[in-house]
């Protein structure tokens, strides 16, 4: 189960930091995203926090899965207040992708904080 979660966070970070990275000047305006360096910058870590997510998953254990679960858990916190506070600014559709994503990756939290070998268990 927890390397489920480790390829499902993965899964959810590759994309949106490739997204990020090669976000098209147009995009960028239409999210109100500037400067568009930022957007790449933040699009280049997401590419490489989701990178080490699936090497992770390779063998998963309770340091790696505290690394899955507080990465999620400061996104989530990162994405919840704007997507609240700007609720009339923000397109509704980027508005619930935003609250969705938060609410996939708090879950993905959860499960890795549960699932998460304990050392005791080791030989």
């Amino acid at each position: 189960m927890l390397r489920a979660a480790f390829w499902l966070t993965a899964l959810v970070f590759l994309p949106v930091g490739l997204f990020l990275y090669f976000l098209p000047p147009g995009a960028g305006t239409l999210l109100g995203v500037s400067p568009l360096w930022l957007a790449r910058w933040a699009g280049g870590l997401l590419v490489a926090w989701g990178a080490f997510l699936l090497v992770a998953s390779a063998r998963p254990n309770g340091p790696s899965a505290f690394a899955l679960a507080a990465g999620n858990l400061l996104t989530v916190a990162a994405l919840v207040p704007p997507a609240l506070r700007l609720a009339d600014v923000l397109p509704s559709a980027v508005r619930a992708l935003m609250l969705g994503v938060s609410l996939v990756l708090a879950l993905l939290a959860v499960v890795g904080i549960l699932t998460a070998p304990s050392p005791r268990s080791r030989p």
